[in-house]
């Protein structure tokens, strides 16, 4: 363990893929960071340190997003023309 850090620390290597450089996550990293093959994540550095952390998913609800709406910043319907191809209006 190192001064600050109370979790485990495992040594792994940085390998090159393509043009780029990868990183091999532990899967029991992997696990408690609820991360996969396909997740997303932010990648910053930090006082010369490489910080990677996990991004959820955002879940909006239609009230909050809807919030801000108001008779007076409503919008008119936008008249887009006649049917120029298979739609059903």
């Amino acid at each position: 363990m190192y001064p600050g850090f109370e979790r485990a620390i495992v040594q792994t290597k940085i390998q090159r893929w393509g043009n780029s450089l990868g990183l091999r996550i532990p899967k029991s990293f992997a696990a408690e960071a609820q991360v996969e093959a396909g997740s997303t994540v932010d990648i910053s550095v930090e006082d010369g340190a490489l910080i990677v952390r996990s991004v959820s998913a955002r879940k909006y609800e239609i009230g909050d997003l809807l919030k801000g709406v108001t008779s007076s910043n409503l919008h008119d319907e936008t008249d887009w023309g006649g049917p120029s191809g298979d739609e059903a209006w």
